[in-house]
C-alpha cells in the first residue's frame, strides 16, 4: 500500500476512534458540569454550525493552501476543542471553543478531513480499485468509532469503579480526545507532496460559487440528498442519545459504550455491501 494511503486510513481510524471514544461520555460531562439539557443542545447545535462554516471554508481553499496544511489544522483545532472544555465551565468559552473547535457529537466524520482525505485519495488510488478502497475506507471509520465508543465509556465506568468522580472520570476522556487530536496532526506530518493538488487549475483561485463549474448540477443534486441524511441524523445525534440513555434508564457510560459499539460495527458492515452495488 501506498505510504501516504496507509497514512491516510491510519489517521482516519484514529480520528473516528476519537470521536467514539469522547461521544459516549461529552453530554455527560457537561450536564455533570452544570449545564442544563436547552444549554447542552444549543452547544451541540453551533458546534455542528461552526463546524459546517469552518470546514467549507477550510476545504475550499485547501488546494491553495495546502491539503496536509489543511488536515494539520483540523486536527489541532480538535486539541484546541479539547482542552478548553477541559479547562473552563464558562458557558460563553464553551460556547466559542464549539464553533471554533471540531468535536463531534454525533461521533461521525466531522471537520475538514472527509473532503480533503478523499481528494488525495482519488488522486493516489488507480480507477479501478477506487470503490473499493472507499468502501474500506468508510469501514475502518465505522469500526473505529465502534471500538472508541467502547474504549471510551469502559474508561469512564472504570474510573469509577476505582473511586473517581464521574466529572474527573469524564475529563479523562476528555483529556485522552485531547491528547488524540496532537498525534493526529503528528500522523499528518508524514504525508509527502503526493497528497496536493497536481494541477495549477486544481490549485488556483475559485472564480465561480466554491469553485464548481461542470460538475455543478451533480454536486447540488449529492448535496441535497446528504443534506437530507444529516438532518435525519441530527435528530439522533448520539452524544444525546447516551445521555438520554443515561437519564431515562440510569444506564451507566459502559454499557451505553457497549450499545454504540454494536450500532457502529453493523453500521460498518453496510459500506462493504455497498461494494456489490457500486
Amino acid at each position: 500500500m501506498d505510504r501516504n494511503v496507509f497514512t491516510l486510513f491510519s489517521a482516519r481510524i484514529l480520528r473516528l476512534f476519537c470521536y467514539g471514544f469522547l461521544s459516549v461520555v461529552l453530554a455527560l460531562y457537561f450536564a455533570e458540569i452544570g449545564l442544563t439539557e436547552r444549554q447542552i443542545g444549543f452547544l451541540f447545535t453551533l458546534t455542528l454550525v461552526g463546524d459546517a462554516g469552518i470546514s467549507l471554508w477550510l476545504t475550499t481553499t485547501a488546494d491553495r493552501y495546502g491539503r496536509k496544511r489543511t488536515l494539520i489544522v483540523g486536527a489541532l483545532l480538535m486539541t484546541v476543542a479539547g482542552v478548553v472544555f477541559l479547562v473552563t465551565h464558562n458557558v460563553l468559552i464553551l460556547l466559542a471553543a464549539a464553533i471554533i473547535g471540531v468535536i463531534s457529537p454525533s461521533g461521525n466524520e466531522i471537520g475538514p478531513f472527509l473532503s480533503v482525505e478523499q481528494a488525495a485519495l482519488a488522486q493516489l488510488l488507480p480507477n479501478e480499485k477506487r470503490t473499493q478502497m472507499f468502501a474500506w475506507y468508510n469501514l475502518v471509520g465505522s469500526f473505529a468509532t465502534a471500538v472508541g465508543a467502547l474504549a471510551g465509556g469502559w474508561l469512564a465506568q472504570l474510573l469509577q469503579f476505582r473511586g473517581m468522580s464521574a466529572l474527573v472520570a469524564y475529563r479523562s476522556v476528555l483529556t485522552g480526545y485531547a491528547l488524540g487530536g496532537i498525534i493526529l496532526a503528528t500522523l499528518f506530518l508524514l504525508l509527502t507532496r503526493d497528497v496536493e493538488a497536481t494541477t495549477a487549475s486544481q490549485a488556483k483561485p475559485a472564480h465561480r460559487v466554491l469553485g464548481l463549474h461542470r460538475s455543478r448540477v451533480v454536486v447540488i443534486r449529492l448535496s441535497g440528498l446528504f443534506a437530507l441524511d444529516a438532518f435525519a441524523g441530527g435528530l439522533v445525534v448520539q452524544a444525546l442519545i447516551a445521555y438520554w440513555f443515561h437519564v431515562k434508564f440510569g444506564i451507566d457510560a459502559g454499557l451505553i459504550g457497549s450499545i454504540f459499539f454494536g450500532a457502529n460495527m453493523l453500521a460498518g458492515v453496510s459500506a462493504l455491501l455497498a461494494v456489490r452495488l457500486a
